[in-house]
């Protein structure tokens, strides 16, 4: 199941996994294309691995690698609580 975190200006939707028993959480950025129809890239926390990188430039990477760098412990704590929706429910 994936969860959403945030959803930035340009429409970029950044979703995360439940945590994985090794620990693991999948973080999955995906923006919307005119041309190309979606760009995404995967990151897996805490190990800050990144994978199938499309369509993004060297910038908007470094932009998401820093985003998702100073978010990876909220990240991490909603990947066990049921997202930020569950976590935040009252």
């Amino acid at each position: 199941m994936m969860y959403p975190f945030i959803t930035l200006n340009d429409d970029t939707e950044i979703t995360h996994s439940e945590m994985k028993p090794d620990g693991r959480v999948k973080v999955y950025i995906e923006t919307p294309d005119s041309k190309d129809g979606f760009h995404n890239a995967t990151c897996w926390l805490p190990g800050y691995q990144w994978e199938n990188i499309q369509g993004y430039s060297e910038s908007e990477m470094q932009y998401f690698k820093k985003l998702i760098r100073d978010n990876a412990h909220l990240i991490i704590a909603f990947s066990q609580e049921g997202g930020i929706l569950s976590a935040t429910a009252v």
